[in-house]
């Protein structure tokens, strides 16, 4: 497939984790660690996105300690960063040019409801103009947290 043909949803990685807003930046970071990503969506109980949140917010929200980290939402980490949407059809020269206009290295691409239904990266973008572009398989895949950490505190 050309590059000049392609859409959203043939580069779109379908295999997410997320995470809920009102998790912690504790819980996100863990989720990020372990599955090795750069960017994490955030997204409402409807799987509706809210956000997309990268390490680099992560790292400069960060200060203190574990009970520090808990203590804070997700959401707030988001609060007036752009959030830019593609659709499955939109073709990707549109989207490379809403990640430029927009600033952005990610963009979440959703339905009609709102609904994250896959995620577009930088990376996916260039693998596509360099004919690296893996074909999705199979359905979409949207998952929340693998597992779940309960901070143990030292006692006072």
């Amino acid at each position: 497939m050309k590059v000049e043909t392609m859409a959203a949803a043939d580069v779109m990685s379908r295999m997410l984790v997320t995470v809920e807003p009102d998790e912690s930046p504790l819980m996100a970071w863990e989720l990020m660690r372990r599955a090795d990503l750069h960017h994490l969506p955030v997204i409402d109980a409807e799987s509706r996105i809210v956000g997309v949140l990268r390490r680099e917010d992560l790292a400069c929200h960060w200060s203190g300690g574990p009970a520090e980290q808990s203590s804070v939402r997700v959401a707030r980490l988001l609060d007036g960063q752009p959030c830019p949407c593609a659709t499955p059809e939109m073709p990707l020269s549109a989207v490379a040019a809403l990640m430029i206009d927009s600033d952005v290295d990610v963009v979440p691409v959703t339905g009609p409801a709102g609904t994250l239904e896959g995620l577009i990266t930088a990376l996916d973008v260039l693998k596509a103009v360099a004919g690296r572009a893996t074909p999705p398989r199979g359905p979409m895949d949207v998952r929340g947290g693998l597992f779940r950490l309960e901070p143990v505190l030292p006692p006072c």
